[in-house]
């Protein structure tokens, strides 16, 4: 009853609240993005929702444009400016219009989706998350295995209760800035690079 039908309810009633209060911090954000990484202020890109439907994903700009001597943009971990590390979220409006919920598995790429196990395709079954179990156990500080573990384990269980633990655990690390890792940080590897690996091995 909770996951089929309530917790849609809940996520518009609870974003369409959060963007009425943070409206005029929005607008502010908006400015500032504006003046210290320029346009678009919208960074917008493809992510594959529920049961795979490919939706466009909203988030305020966090990168700037610079590029190298031939053109090409420079890595995640140059172009990514203290402001834009705290601007880091995705903005309500994908859970207003459906495409997400507050908790569920994270948006990944679209280019992910033929390297997911057939377990790991579960991630689907339900709308992509702002937070999810994946997210408070680790993030970035884990394996991509345990991260997409996290994600079909939370589909297998999921209830009230446990949404509102995670929003708990999500606002506990987001103050004290725990396991967020950025570019060169981010030691665990490019997904599809070691799924590419795996399958060679596998084959040898």
């Amino acid at each position: 009853m909770y996951a089929k039908y309530i917790k849609r309810i809940l996520d518009l009633i609870l974003s369409l609240m959060a963007l009425i209060v943070l409206m005029p911090l929005m607008i502010i954000i908006g400015i500032l993005v504006r003046i210290n990484l320029g346009s678009p202020i919208i960074f917008k890109q493809k992510r594959p929702g529920k049961n795979e439907k490919i939706f466009t994903l909203y988030k305020f700009r966090t990168m700037t444009d610079k590029r190298d001597i031939d053109g090409n943009l420079l890595p995640d971990e140059y172009r990514l400016t203290k402001f834009g590390k705290f601007l880091r979220s995705t903005s309500l409006v994908n859970i207003i219009k459906g495409d997400m919920a507050i908790v569920g598995p994270r948006p990944l790429l679209v280019e992910y989706l033929p390297y997911y196990t057939e377990e790991e395709k579960h991630r689907h079954d339900v709308r992509p998350g702002l937070t999810g179990l994946a997210q408070v156990n680790g993030r970035n500080a884990i394996s991509w295995e345990e991260k997409l573990k996290y994600d079909t384990e939370y589909i297998k269980k999921i209830s009230f209760y446990s949404d509102l633990k995670i929003i708990f655990k999500t606002i506990k690390k987001t103050i004290k800035r725990e396991d967020i890792l950025m570019g060169n940080e981010f030691v665990v590897g490019k997904f599809i690079d070691q799924r590419k690996n795996k399958k060679e091995r596998a084959f040898k």
